[in-house]
């Protein structure tokens, strides 16, 4: 029952419930970012680089066996049973991966930023100890 007990505070502990706030945002984020991807700036290069479908580029490296098929996505051709070089799907992955990787260094670039602001704060004096303020009335007592 000891060993429940400790799994139990270490999953409610503050940094287990942060971590996992930050995957199930990080999963929304990938789709978000897929969507980009895929779905507004691949139709642009697609229509730079005049393919109707960026994400279909591939080459065959090992044709299908048997009856001849629709060899116009990558997905037809590895249903089929062949090989096929999907360069079209790595530059997708690329481009996501770049972009998560910017949106990362700019999230870690305003934290730095606001650390260093909080460091060059300057430090409000401590406030004096009821010890202090009263041996400051004694003295001004005793000026008078």
């Amino acid at each position: 029952m000891g060993m429940l007990k400790e799994f139990k505070e270490f999953a409610v502990k503050g940094n287990m419930v942060d971590m996992a706030v930050g995957i199930i945002i990080g999963a929304a984020f990938a789709t978000v970012v897929g969507s980009l991807v895929n779905d507004i700036i691949m139709p642009i290069v697609s229509a730079i680089f005049n393919a109707p479908d960026f994400s279909n580029l591939f080459v065959i490296l090992k044709d299908p066996v048997g009856e001849a098929i629709n060899m116009d996505s990558i997905a037809a051709v590895r249903d089929a049973g062949g090989v096929a070089l999907g360069y079209g799907l790595f530059i997708n992955a690329i481009i996501a991966f770049v972009i998560v990787a910017w949106v990362l260094f700019m999230i870690i670039k305003g934290m730095n930023k606001t650390k260093k602001k909080e460091e060059e704060a300057p430090a409000a004096p401590p406030k004096p100890s009821n010890e202090e303020v009263l041996l400051a009335e004694i003295r001004d007592a005793l000026k008078k």
